[in-house]
C-alpha cells in the first residue's frame, strides 16, 4: 500500500528525468523496488477459436486459414516472461531486428513509447516500428539540428513531428493525393495531406514544425532523382510492402539509397512472414516478406558496399506468442493473422557505403 502510495507521486517526477539518469545503477535498483503499475500484463497465449475468429481475406478458407496459424502457436514455447523483470536498459545499438516483446519493454523503447504519447507497456508492433526507427536514429546522432532526413508514406505517423522536435531538418513524402483515394489510404486515415496530419499528437511547436519540414508527394516505385544525395538519414514506416508485388518493396529500398550522403542511414521497417519461408503474398496491395526475402535485400545491400547486421531472434515472451486475429483486437498486437500466416514486424538499419 506504501509502495503504492509513493509510486503514485514518484512517477511523474521519475519520467521528467532524462533517459540516461534513468539508466544508473541506482535507477536499476529503484525499479526493482517499484515496478510500474501500468505495465499491461501478457498471460499464456490465448488459444485460437476457429469458429468464432474472423479472417481478413474473405477469398481464403477461414478454416485453412486459421487451422494454419493455430499449428504456428502450437510450435511456440514462450520461455520468459518479461513482464516480472524490470525492463532492460539496452546498452548495445540496435541492429537490424525482428519485432519482439524483449524489444519492446526495454527502457529506450517504453521512454519512446510514452514520448507518443501511447501507453506504458502497450504491445503493439506499429509502437515497436516507430520506437525502433527513431531509437536507431537517436543512437547514431541523426536526431540534431545539423541533419537532413527523408520520410517516405509518412502517413499519419508521428515521426516527423517528433523528429522535428528534435531539431532535425525533414522532407516528408506521401502519395499523390488521387493515388492515395485509388488505394484506400484517405478513406482509412492513413495518407498525410500536407501539415495538418503530422503533428496529430502535438509533439512539435507548431511554428517549428512549419520551419523544419517541408512535405512532397512522392511515388515510391519511381524515386525522383532530385532527392539523390542530399539527405543523412531516410526512414519507412511498413510502407514498401504496398507497393504492388516483392520485387518492387527490395528495389525500392535499394534505389532510396541513392538519396543518402556517404555513411548516411537507412531505417525500414515491413511485413515479416513468420510461418513459411516458402508460400507467402508476393503480389497485391499488402505482400509478406519471408526469411528468404531479408536475406537477398541483405546480400544485395552488402554486394553494393552498404552496411547491415541482423539480429534473427524471433522472441520468447508471451506476446510473442498471441496471435492477434481479424478484426484486430489491437491490445497485444506484436503478432497478427493475414491470410494464413503468422506476421509481425521487421526492423533494417543500413548505412551507406563511403
Amino acid at each position: 500500500m506504501m509502495k503504492s502510495s509513493i509510486l503514485k507521486f514518484a512517477l511523474p517526477l521519475w519520467r521528467m528525468l532524462p533517459l540516461e539518469l534513468r539508466q544508473t545503477n541506482a535507477a536499476a535498483w529503484v525499479r526493482q523496488q517499484f515496478p510500474s503499475q501500468r505495465q499491461q500484463a501478457v498471460t499464456i497465449p490465448k488459444e485460437i477459436d476457429i469458429v468464432n475468429a474472423g479472417v481478413n481475406n474473405p477469398e481464403i478458407e477461414k478454416e485453412d486459414a486459421l487451422l494454419a496459424v493455430k499449428a504456428w502457436q502450437e510450435r511456440f514455447i514462450p520461455a520468459h516472461d518479461y513482464l516480472q523483470s524490470p525492463p532492460a536498459a539496452s546498452d548495445d545499438w540496435l541492429t537490424s531486428a525482428i519485432c519482439t516483446e524483449q524489444l519492446m519493454r526495454t527502457e529506450h523503447f517504453q521512454y519512446w513509447t510514452a514520448r507518443m504519447h501511447d501507453r506504458p507497456g502497450h504491445m503493439h508492433r506499429k509502437i515497436w516500428e516507430w520506437a525502433f526507427i527513431v531509437q536507431a536514429l537517436k543512437e547514431r546522432g541523426m536526431l540534431a539540428s545539423d541533419k537532413l532526413g527523408l520520410g517516405f508514406a509518412v502517413g499519419t505517423e508521428p515521426l516527423t513531428a517528433l523528429f522535428a522536435a528534435h531539431g532535425a531538418r525533414i522532407v516528408a513524402t506521401d502519395l499523390f493525393t488521387e493515388e492515395a483515394q485509388a488505394k484506400g489510404w484517405v478513406e482509412s486515415t492513413q495518407h498525410a495531406n500536407g501539415f495538418e496530419a503530422i503533428n496529430q499528437r502535438n509533439l512539435c511547436d507548431e511554428q517549428e514544425l512549419h520551419r523544419l519540414v517541408e512535405f512532397r508527394f512522392a511515388d515510391m516505385n519511381h524515386i525522383s532523382e532530385e532527392l539523390h544525395g542530399k539527405f543523412d538519414f531516410l526512414w519507412s514506416s511498413c510502407a514498401f510492402e504496398h507497393l504492388g508485388s516483392l520485387e518492387h518493396g527490395k528495389n525500392f529500398v535499394y534505389n532510396a539509397m541513392h538519396c543518402l550522403k556517404p555513411g548516411g542511414f537507412a531505417i525500414h521497417t515491413t511485413e515479416y512472414n513468420m510461418s513459411s519461408n516458402t508460400d507467402t503474398v508476393d503480389s497485391g496491395a499488402t505482400v509478406l516478406f519471408r526469411k528468404r526475402d531479408i536475406e537477398e535485400i541483405i546480400t544485395t545491400l552488402q554486394s553494393q558496399g552498404h552496411l547491415i547486421e541482423m539480429d534473427w531472434n524471433e522472441g520468447d515472451g508471451y506476446a510473442d506468442g498471441h496471435v492477434d486475429l481479424a478484426p484486430y483486437i489491437q491490445d497485444t498486437h506484436l503478432r497478427l493473422q493475414i491470410e494464413k500466416y503468422v506476421v509481425t514486424s521487421i526492423g533494417l538499419i543500413v548505412q551507406k557505403a563511403l
